[in-house]
């Protein structure tokens, strides 16, 4: 299970990189979920990172067809190897895989290399796009995977909202369609081994690896105590 860390300047990206995050994800907490930094903070996040680590962006809730399009491309050429795309407030499934098809061509066009990563909200209950829907819009549109987050960073955590075994299902259906899985939404480091045990590939961070919780500064040291435990448990999981 790999470590992603949001990180919302460059030296939050230094420090997440110095702890030990496997990916370093472009993201600015104070506009949500999904909120994503300028161009100008994120080619200053992937400079500082400078080739070390993967570094994935944020791009918000898409609304239209264009201007999603538009936001892939330009942070896939800054260098983001994964742009993750959110669906809230939309309206119709039809919709929802239009922009997720433009999401995917203007990463595309932007590095041929870079993918798209969609996303669904635990505690968005009757939304078009529910976590259920989200893996045939993914697998619909060639998307390389999906993440299951929160969308209320002061409501409850994912653990909170979803049992093992329910995680645990979407998860096997997600990864038999061949889509990386991220589960994020408040983790804590306690969470982490429910993360593991349901099968996700990355757990996904902010809150827990800051100082002054998810609006203050990435701590390396948290960050590596995070990323010990995701260590211990791969060995404990080894025959």
């Amino acid at each position: 299970m790999r470590l992603l860390v949001s990180a919302a300047s460059a030296a939050d990206a230094a420090a997440a990189v110095e702890g030990g995050a496997d990916l370093v994800d472009a993201k600015d907490p104070a506009r949500g979920a999904l909120g994503p930094v300028s161009p100008e903070d994120f080619g200053a996040i992937a400079a500082r990172v400078a080739g070390r680590r993967p570094v994935t962006a944020a791009l918000g809730d898409a609304r239209e067809p264009f201007p999603i399009e538009t936001s892939a491309r330009s942070y896939a050429t800054l260098g983001a190897s994964l742009v993750k795309v959110g669906f809230a407030g939309v309206g119709s499934l039809r919709l929802a895989q239009r922009l997720a098809m433009a999401a995917v061509r203007g990463a595309r066009q932007g590095h041929a290399s870079a993918r798209v990563v969609l996303v669904a909200y635990a505690d968005a209950p009757g939304a078009v796009v529910s976590p259920e829907t989200l893996l045939e819009v993914a697998s619909s549109v060639g998307a390389a995977g999906v993440l299951l987050d929160t969308a209320d960073k002061r409501g409850p955590r994912l653990t909170e909202l979803a049992s093992l075994a329910w995680l645990t299902d979407w998860v096997a259906l997600a990864q038999r369609r061949s889509l990386l899985v991220c589960l994020a939404g408040r983790l804590r480091a306690e969470d982490l081994p429910l993360v593991r045990r349901c099968g996700a590939d990355i757990a996904g961070v902010r809150g827990a690896a800051c100082e002054g919780g998810r609006a203050g500064r990435i701590d390396a040291a948290r960050v590596r105590g995070l990323r010990c435990a995701c260590e211990a448990l791969e060995a404990i999981a080894q025959p």
